[in-house]
């Protein structure tokens, strides 16, 4: 029987060693079975459903606000350079109650945060929001950005005129 060198015998060592751990990660893998979790058939967001129900709703919203609130309601055209942008959120129920509202952004006047707040709750009860507009606790969120001019007069965003283009 032929001496092999110790070079050629760490190397045919190797070479077994590799064909056993391929044999049994072979099998190993054959035996092992991934199954990718359950997708739904199709994820679309609520937004994409409801677009033109929320902006519908948004409108209708708006629409009361400005009904309940006239001599806050500015007419024509807001300055060009607003004294207060204003943007609420808030929360409908249902039945049109408001179950929730605040600031959700402002430039600090607090003058003008009172009164987007203030003109939003006199607006109650809004009309009631399309059941498909609902989230599981039966309401649903929205934001509207009041305008307010140097006089302490509104338009909401839903309906505003384009601003002046001058600062006269």
């Amino acid at each position: 029987m032929p001496t092999l060198s110790l070079h050629s015998r760490i190397h045919r060592a190797i070479r077994r060693a590799a064909a056993l751990a391929l044999v049994l990660f072979g099998t190993a893998a054959c035996n092992f079975t991934f199954t990718p979790p359950q997708r739904p058939a199709a994820v679309v967001p609520p937004a994409a459903i409801n677009s033109a129900t929320l902006d519908q709703y948004r409108s209708a919203v708006a629409q009361r606000i400005v009904e309940r609130n006239p001599s806050y309601v500015l007419r024509g055209n807001p300055q060009a350079m607003l004294r207060s942008l204003v943007v609420v959120s808030f929360v409908v129920d249902r039945n049109g109650q408001i179950v929730a509202s605040s600031v959700y952004r402002t430039n600090g006047d607090d003058e003008a945060e009172g009164t987007a707040l203030a003109t939003l709750r006199r607006s109650a009860p809004l009309p009631l929001p399309p059941a498909k507009l609902l989230n599981a606790k039966g309401q649903v969120e929205l934001f509207e950005d009041w305008l307010f001019n140097d006089n302490g007069k509104f338009q909401l965003r839903t309906f505003a005129s384009p601003q002046a283009q001058t600062l006269d």
